[in-house]
């Protein structure tokens, strides 16, 4: 009976065949520059085979490079007599990572560019026009409010003034009403004394 594998195993087995290529490939590449009398550096060979500067460092392939490197430190030495030097890769290596350094400044600073041109567009497209317009709805939009405050205010002007004669009404019906009421009350008052 055969075992299925769940698309974990699947995953993990195509990640370590893929690692296991890659190092064999750093390790080829390795071998080919020794053969070539080549500078062996870690960024020539991560670049030569066309991997991360992270597996040309880790166990198992930078020891490999290690040895290669001094190897030709020892071959160099011994043929050119060339101990106070450095190694020869080193030069080699220099010049690569200057190399990377100016492609790297290049494209920061076209990037930085970039922004720059895309945040200018932008303020471009706010711009005069339609700030212009802008104003002119706050401002068509206050006139209304101050429309609309006005009619408020007088509403309650209007509202007061009304408010002030129920008032002065009321006050009339309570004088008329206690004049009736006390008008009443004496008029049963001097029938009962009469006779």
């Amino acid at each position: 009976m055969s075992k299925t594998r769940t698309p974990a195993q699947v995953l993990r087995e195509a990640r370590q065949q893929d690692s296991r290529t890659k190092r064999a490939r750093v390790l080829s590449v390795v071998d080919q520059l020794l053969a070539d009398d080549e500078p062996v550096t870690f960024t020539g060979v991560a670049r030569a085979a066309n991997v991360s500067h992270w597996l040309v460092y880790a166990d198992g392939v930078r020891e490999h490079e290690e040895a290669a490197r001094r190897r030709q430190t020892r071959g160099a030495a011994n043929d050119a007599r060339t101990g106070t030097r450095g190694p020869a890769g080193w030069k080699v290596e220099k010049q690569l990572l200057q190399e990377d350094n100016r492609r790297l400044r290049q494209e920061a600073e076209r990037l930085k560019g970039a922004v720059r041109r895309g945040l200018g567009q932008q303020l471009d497209q706010i711009g005069a026009a339609d700030l212009g317009t802008r104003v002119d709805e706050l401002t068509a939009e206050n006139l209304r409010l101050q429309e609309e405050r006005d009619k408020a205010l007088a509403r309650v002007e209007e509202l007061t003034e009304q408010f002030s004669e129920v008032q002065d009404d009321l006050g009339s019906a309570r004088l008329s009403l206690r004049r009736m009421i006390r008008a009443e009350n004496q008029a049963p008052a001097e029938g009962r004394q009469s006779p």
